[in-house]
Formats: C-alpha cells, sequence, structure tokens
C-alpha cells in the first residue's frame, strides 16, 4: 500500500538557497461537492521540493494514483540529494541535471502508476495530473503534466507557467473561443495528459531565476476551476502568513461552490 502524503493544512516550512529563503506552504480540502479527496500533497521535509497531484479513476482509484506520484517524486529526488545520478554518466551543466531529475522523477511516477493498474485489475485505467516544483541555485525547476496548474506571482502580476493537458485548451487552440463558449464547454474537464494512462509521457518542464518576494501558487483544478487569476492573485497576496494565504484560497473555493477537490501550495521567496 503506497502511504497517503495528503495532508489538510500545514505550517509553513523553509530552506535556505543562496542569498534567499524560501518558504512553503499548503492546504488541501475535499470541497463541498465530492465524498473524498482524490488530491494529494508533497510539503517538503528535506528540501524545497513541492508536490500537488489530482487523482482520477473513481472508486478511491484517484487517491492511489496520486499518492504514488508524490511518492515516488519524493523518492526519487531523496535518492538524488548527494548529486549522484545515475541517469547522467556525462559531465552537463547544473541546469541540464536538474531539469532531467524533474522528468525523471515523474516519469517514473508514471510507470509506477501503469504498472500498479495492471496489476491490479481494480486500478485499471487510474491516473493523475502533477505539478511538481524544485528550487536550487536561483532556479525553479518545473514539471507538469495534466490541468493541475502553476502560477508564478510577481510585482503585482500573476502569470500562469504550465500550459493545461485539456481538451477546452485543445478546441481554444483550434478556434476563438468567446469566455462563454468555454465556460459552457461540454468536456471542459476532460484531460488529455496524465500520468498512468500508458507506459510513457511527455512532461513539460520550466526552467527560470527566481527573485526576492517572488511567490509561486500550485494548485489542482479544483482552485483554478472556482477563482479567477485576479482572485487568487488579490487572496495570495492579502497576507504576510502564507499559511492564512493557503488556507484563503481553498475557503474562497469553497465559497464559490467548492465543485471538486481543492489543493494549494504556496512557495514564497524571502530575504535569508
Amino acid at each position: 500500500m503506497w502511504p497517503r502524503l495528503l495532508r489538510l493544512t500545514a505550517v509553513s516550512i523553509s530552506f535556505l538557497d543562496g542569498g534567499h529563503r524560501i518558504r512553503f506552504s499548503g492546504t488541501t480540502d475535499i470541497g463541498r461537492v465530492r465524498d473524498h479527496n482524490e488530491d494529494n500533497l508533497l510539503l517538503p521535509h528535506d528540501m524545497p521540493l513541492a508536490v500537488v497531484s489530482d487523482g482520477m479513476g473513481g472508486h478511491a482509484c484517484g487517491e492511489v494514483a496520486s499518492g504514488i506520484a508524490v511518492q515516488s517524486i519524493a523518492e526519487y529526488y531523496t535518492a538524488t540529494a548527494d548529486g549522484g545520478l545515475d541517469s547522467w554518466p556525462f559531465r552537463m551543466p547544473q541546469l541540464h541535471v536538474e531539469r532531467d531529475r524533474m522528468t525523471t522523477s515523474i516519469k517514473l511516477a508514471n510507470e509506477r502508476i501503469f504498472q500498479t493498474g495492471v496489476a491490479d485489475p481494480s486500478k485499471k485505467g487510474m491516473g493523475c495530473t502533477v505539478d511538481a516544483i524544485f528550487f536550487c541555485k536561483g532556479r525553479i525547476y518545473v514539471g507538469h503534466v495534466g490541468d493541475s496548474r502553476v502560477y508564478r506571482i510577481r510585482d503585482g502580476h500573476i502569470t500562469m507557467l504550465t500550459e493545461d493537458h485539456s481538451l477546452l485548451n485543445d478546441y481554444k487552440r483550434m478556434k476563438d473561443m468567446s469566455r462563454e463558449e468555454q465556460e459552457n464547454f461540454a468536456h471542459k474537464n476532460v484531460v488529455v495528459r496524465a500520468l498512468g494512462l500508458s507506459e510513457s509521457v511527455f512532461v513539460d518542464t520550466v526552467v527560470e531565476e527566481f527573485y526576492l518576494d517572488d511567490l509561486y501558487l500550485l494548485c489542482s483544478d479544483g482552485l483554478s476551476g472556482m477563482l479567477d487569476d485576479a482572485t487568487m492573485l488579490a487572496a495570495a497576496t492579502r497576507f504576510n502568513s502564507i499559511d492564512t494565504a493557503s488556507a484563503q484560497l481553498v475557503k474562497m473555493a469553497n465559497d464559490a461552490g467548492g465543485n471538486d477537490n481543492i489543493t494549494a501550495v504556496l512557495a514564497r521567496v524571502e530575504a535569508p
């Protein structure tokens, strides 16, 4: 049995990275409609790594898939923490090593979820989204599959760093859809790429430098589907405490209807 890493709330934890301190906090909630929570989150213990995963598959299989995802990524980062990355025997710049490390951790999670479904017919077809963020030597490394999201908040602006792997997003690329058409789209919750659906998966990665006062938000679609970007920006930056901010984001999504499980993880770059 894969251990559950989901936590309802967490007190913030921080790590030094060069001349900055990275502080993390997160909250997850069942919402007001679902009968169980298939979201899982990982907040850091030993290194500045956070993960959000939104499970799917029904009959509690979604929470199994998302639990495997966060566990696998955490285990891989722990196993490779000393820099002895067996997958990369060549001398390469640190940027490439860390980007490949992120990709490999998620591909490993995908393989474990898929093989678990193959071995247990009751879990066949289970899957999950994943967003992971790792801070290292002045940069963030983001891995992304599915329609959970990563946002960056900088200088009063919110920017989505990931692209939804959803049927709605595919349609938006093919035609100019009005806001009303998007809201009424019959299959807007259909995910076209996720972990566990096949033996291999393509992982989107984002690498960028971070700066003092940057704030990163990782969330499941239970948050982004209920609150628009401006509302999330206001709530995430309203409080000095990111513990309070993450809890407030989840509360606001519940107040807006809570149609799905809701998870929000914040990572803020502070002075040391």
